[in-house]
């Protein structure tokens, strides 16, 4: 890895400040790390430069929430550019009591997708990523099904119901928390990591030959800044209870390890995605086999969703399905 670059959103706390501080130990070459702010991610790179003591760090400014802060972002690497071997999508959080949304109409908790999706897309477009490249997006456990508290929307019901079977539009009105969506923040995270799941599918479909993408929860990691907008239910009495619980949560460098586990995956199991066994929310990962994971019509579904809100897509899928083993 000593000649690998690698990229990483949302790497001023949390996941994936542990990340980039890994990805610098094991020897990669350049880590460029992003945040809302030119000057705390600046401060991020000085910080990880001592604590590692390797000036490999290029800070980058990158609002997600923002298209012109990804154009500048984008146009940056371009001027950089060097091909990136590892691309960490990372940053995202769960929502507060009340529903926000951007200014693009888009509601906070799912706004991570779209950004990660133009930034993407972006990367794919300026052939900026390596023919090996690997791309991880954080998913959660919460997208199985089984957490308690953490439902997600069931899009072909609300299809059927709402939007005439359009399982696209029905997307659509998840990610915007339409006049048909009732707004719950567990829920809402739920259905940002189920999209991302459904995203990763389909992205994986349309990634040139040689370069691969999958989804990673990095399990219960309850000290990080992702719940910064929680409720005070979930944080001041369900995370304290888990992190005395054990096995219900785990490290930000132990979630940290499973993007880096993810990075040297093969083209074979693209598009999975991948977490704790069933039930469980820490542990080694596996690729997980809950038939809603691997409903084509949903992830197809998801992806045009997410480029009819981005305004950026790529071609058309590839002819040959990738197998799901």
């Amino acid at each position: 890895m000593k000649h690998s670059i690698a990229l990483v959103t949302g790497t001023t706390s949390g996941l994936g400040h542990a990340t980039a501080r890994m990805l610098a130990i094991k020897g990669y070459s350049q880590v460029m790390i992003t945040g809302r702010s030119l000057a705390r991610v600046q401060e991020t790179a000085a910080q990880l430069a001592a604590e590692t003591k390797t000036p490999v760090f290029t800070p980058l400014e990158l609002d997600l929430d923002a298209p012109t802060s990804v154009q500048s972002a984008l146009a940056e690497l371009v001027r950089l550019g060097r091909p990136i071997d590892f691309l960490l999508l990372n940053a995202g959080w769960i929502g507060g009591k009340e529903r926000v949304l951007t200014a693009a109409g888009i509601e906070t908790t799912q706004a991570p997708l779209i950004g990660h999706h133009q930034l993407t897309i972006g990367l794919l477009r300026a052939n900026l990523l390596s023919p090996d490249a690997r791309i991880v997006i954080a998913g959660s456990e919460s997208a199985r099904g089984d957490v308690p508290l953490f439902p997600y929307t069931d899009v072909a019901a609300l299809a059927a119901t709402h939007y005439q079977g359009n399982r696209s539009a029905a997307v659509e009105a998840v990610l915007r928390s339409g006049p048909n969506m009732k707004y719950e923040p567990r829920r809402a995270h739920s259905d940002a990591k189920l999209l991302v799941a459904w995203w990763a599918a389909a992205l994986a479909r349309r990634l040139p030959q040689g370069v691969a993408v999958y989804a990673v929860s990095p399990g219960s990691t309850p000290d990080t800044k992702g719940l910064r907008n929680a409720g005070p239910a979930l944080k001041w009495l369900m995370v304290p209870l888990m992190k005395l619980i054990p096995g219900m949560s785990h490290t930000p460098e132990i979630a940290a390890h499973r993007y880096l586990q993810a990075s040297v995956f093969g083209t074979n199991v693209s598009g999975q995605f991948f977490a704790s066994a069933p039930k469980k929310f820490t542990g080694p990962i596996e690729a997980m086999r809950h038939p809603h994971f691997h409903d084509q019509a949903n992830q197809e579904a998801a992806w045009q969703a997410v480029v009819r809100v981005s305004g950026n897509d790529l071609s058309k899928p590839l002819p040959v399905q990738r197998s799901l083993q």
